[in-house]
């Protein structure tokens, strides 16, 4: 009870804080973009330091508060929550080459009453997000950057590696990684380990889960609208599962990503597949994923009516207990892939799914999305987001069921946004002859500040 009292009166505190911070912005004629002359927050940018460096200040505070219905398709999994995110951070560049980046946390929510209680997801009161050190190089033909220390990763469109933004308490890696860029191409190499939150005490240097690689982006095409990815990703864990099979990963990833624009950028394809292989314990695996998308913006004016089309395909296991068939989603943004209640990962499914958004004002866009599920192999679980398992592969049925989303995001200006949604999932055959069948609902607001 006194955690939750404090996670309220510090959730307040901060929406008292978002309101003084726009009465600022706006007294001072907002930022530049917004038409005003200087930006409210210029005295914490750019300060100078020695001869050659500059330090900034820098942070985002972000509140939410989720209601879920029938959570786990569960009659009496029901509860409502607030979730709210600080951020601070300091960036110091000594000159052109070095820099130094800092950024603490505080994540804290009101009592979950919910399966999993407050999850790791939800919670960690107070550490480093980010600590790095970067050495940059430049060159006439070459560029290359060298950051060593606590980072975010991010790559591609995020469907495997993502300091998953949505979640309350944010991913980060500890470890190097080396940048080159040269002749279009951005190629980086990286060996870290995937920081646990221990929610309550500080987070360390401790193995379990090593990510490492190479990940190759060419951009093409029109303004560079356009672009190319080849990659291999490599995990290293020590106890994993996956239907029936338990034991050390060591699982490697190599795929490719196609995403071309065409007609002023109006229509765009987005084309991603991979195939994974290894041993988990003693037991082969073999491995993939396949992804489209399309998009297309009828009218470029006015609302701005866009259409989105896609299709998802993850393998699942046939044999329970033996080789691995599963494909591991890795550490992916799967909430821009599967449905905002994130009941699905990107494991033993098949998703094909619509949208359509608009912008009726300046700065407001609302999206409707519509998925339709089924499991990959009926002999293999059902999986969410975070790749844990919804229900054993011991029912009938391939169908998961249905989801609607329905989005509203408004922009204030460049620093105060906020986000409202609901959705609904249907239950489908398999999940009402594996257990509960109550339908999801899931309903969410939002407010961020950034500065």
């Amino acid at each position: 009870m006194i955690h939750d009292a404090c996670a309220r009166l510090t959730s307040f505190a901060l929406i008292a804080a978002l309101g003084g911070s726009v009465a600022v912005a706006q007294s001072d004629g907002g930022s530049a973009a917004d038409g005003g002359d200087v930006a409210w927050n210029a005295p914490l940018k750019d300060i100078p330091v020695g001869e050659e460096g500059k330090l900034s200040f820098g942070g985002a505070v972000q509140s939410r508060y989720e209601y879920w219905s029938n959570f786990g398709f569960a009659e009496q999994n029901d509860d409502g929550f607030l979730l709210t995110r600080v951020l601070l951070n300091a960036d110091l560049r000594f000159n052109e080459a070095h820099r130094a980046f800092v950024e603490l946390k505080s994540v804290v929510a009101t009592d979950r009453d919910l399966p999993g209680g407050q999850r790791t997801l939800d919670v960690d009161t107070f550490d480093i997000q980010n600590a790095y050190y970067q050495l940059d190089f430049d060159g006439d033909d070459l560029d290359a950057s060298i950051r060593i220390g606590r980072q975010p990763l991010k790559f591609g469109k995020q469907r495997l590696i993502s300091p998953l933004p949505w979640a309350n308490n944010l991913r980060s890696f500890d470890g190097g990684r080396v940048t080159l860029k040269f002749s279009g191409w951005t190629v980086d190499g990286f060996y870290t380990r995937l920081v646990t939150s221990k929610q309550y005490e500080f987070n360390d240097w401790s193995r379990g889960f090593d990510l490492f690689g190479v990940y190759a982006t060419r951009r093409f095409g029109e303004g560079d609208k356009s672009a190319l990815d080849l990659y291999w990703i490599g995990i290293d864990r020590d106890r994993a599962a996956f239907n029936g099979t338990a034991g050390e990963e060591d699982r490697h990833t190599f795929g490719a990503r196609i995403a071309p624009r065409f007609f002023d950028g109006r229509f765009g394809l987005d084309i991603e597949g991979a195939y994974q292989t290894g041993e988990l314990d003693d037991r082969d695996i073999s491995a993939y994923f396949f992804a489209a998308e399309a998009d297309w913006v009828v009218v470029p004016d006015g609302w701005r009516p866009t259409l989105r089309a896609g299709f998802d395909y993850a393998s699942g296991d046939d044999d329970a207990g033996g080789d691995v068939e599963t494909f591991n989603q890795l550490v992916p943004l799967g909430h821009a892939f599967f449905g905002y209640a994130d009941v699905i990962g990107r494991q033993n499914i098949i998703d094909a799914s619509a949208g359509v958004s608009v912008t009726p004002v300046e700065r407001l866009k609302v999206a409707l999305d519509f998925h339709a599920f089924w499991r990959a192999s009926e002999d293999d679980a059902l999986y969410n987001a975070g790749g844990g398992v919804v229900r054993p592969g011991t029912a009938s049925g391939s169908e998961v069921g249905q989801e609607i989303d329905l989005t509203v995001k408004y922009t204030f200006n460049d620093y105060l946004n906020a986000q409202v949604g609901v959705s609904h999932v249907f239950s489908g055959d398999f999940i009402e002859r594996s257990g509960p069948d109550e339908d999801i609902t899931f309903a969410y607001a939002q407010l961020q500040f950034v500065f």
